[in-house]
């Protein structure tokens, strides 16, 4: 069997998805003639074009003009769905979703209309064999009091979610300012996750491993520049939710074949891949295998390796673990 046929049939797990940038141009200008939204594109041919990213901030100034066009719970029913036909195609069996509450309580979308309408979707997801969990994420070029004000909002809808998570711009932006709000939520039960050593330094992973005590480190490509955050991470086995695509397409790294992920792996590190924003980086999950592959010549081995990967740093119970890692012994 070739690594790219192992790849389709592995059962996988996705645990560093934006549900917000899995909104494809198609589905985007539905959803804007639905609500009446004009949009400063013509074609979904513009909008592709104008996804050439020189960095993470032209990006995000896209994707939360994108964002403006969902306005009620079935937009945002109607995203995640389509998100999860597309994760069935490749053989996602469990996925972890993000999604930001700010980007669209700014708007005036109450946060109810936006956890309604996802977890909806979710629920639904048994349909396709997809278990799923939920973690809202606070905006870091916010102020930490909008993150408190957030949460607030969370609480009475507590039981839709998983945990919290802190994503948007990293650089100057540090994981610290945000402790106390982390700290509200590991006192609710939530698990917690941070965007760490993408653009950021290696110093924004120790502030999230400490400030935050996150369980995952989301992205950490820069952590091989610290040798101390190397051994903790490596002792610890804290998961690396590593974004090959994404990490290209926002000038992280110029080529696949520079993307440090087998130098992650043979530092003995916990590395998972993932999609991040698949609708404008240019692939969903199976694709990022598949470039990882035909770039640094992965061995079936590592490639059935990250795959358990995947759900062994998820977030699910140990049974239903042990039943995902059953299905991938099928295929080694």
């Amino acid at each position: 069997m070739s690594n790219r046929e192992l790849i389709n049939r592995l059962p996988k797990a996705e645990l560093h998805l934006h549900i917000e940038g899995t909104l494809e141009p198609e589905l985007m200008f539905k959803i804007a003639k639905r609500n009446n939204i004009e949009l400063p594109y013509c074609s979904v041919e513009e909008i592709r074009s104008a996804y050439n990213f020189s960095n993470l901030q032209t990006f995000l100034d896209i994707y939360y003009k994108g964002a403006e066009v969902l306005q009620t719970e079935q937009d945002f029913y109607d995203l995640t769905w389509a998100y999860l036909q597309r994760a069935a195609e490749d053989n996602i069996r469990h996925t972890e979703i993000f999604f930001d509450p700010q980007t669209h309580t700014q708007r005036g979308i109450a946060y109810e209309t936006i956890v309604t309408g996802i977890h909806r979707a979710l629920q639904d997801a048994s349909q396709l064999n997809i278990t799923s969990r939920l973690i809202p994420c606070f905006l870091r070029h916010l102020s930490a009091e909008d993150a408190d004000k957030t949460f607030d909002q969370v609480l009475p809808f507590i039981h839709m979610i998983d945990g919290v998570g802190l994503d948007s711009s990293e650089l100057n932006n540090p994981p610290e300012d945000f402790a106390a709000v982390f700290a509200r939520a590991r006192e609710a039960g939530l698990k917690c996750v941070a965007h760490a050593g993408e653009e950021g330094p290696p110093e924004y992973i120790w502030g999230a491993l400490k400030s935050l005590q996150v369980s995952r480190i989301d992205h950490g490509v820069r952590a091989l520049e610290d040798t101390l955050l190397v051994e903790y991470l490596k002792e610890n086995q804290i998961p690396l939710t590593v974004c090959p695509l994404s990490n290209l397409k926002l000038k992280i790294f110029d080529t696949i074949a520079d993307n440090n992920l087998l130098e992650l792996i043979n530092a003995g590190l916990f590395v998972t891949v993932n999609s991040d924003d698949p609708a404008y980086f240019g692939g969903y999950l199976n694709e990022n295998y598949h470039a990882l592959d035909s770039a640094l010549s992965l061995s079936a081995e590592q490639i059935i390796q990250l795959v358990k990967n995947s759900f062994e740093a998820s977030f699910i119970n140990d049974s239903l673990c042990q039943k995902y890692l059953a299905e991938i012994s099928e295929h080694e």
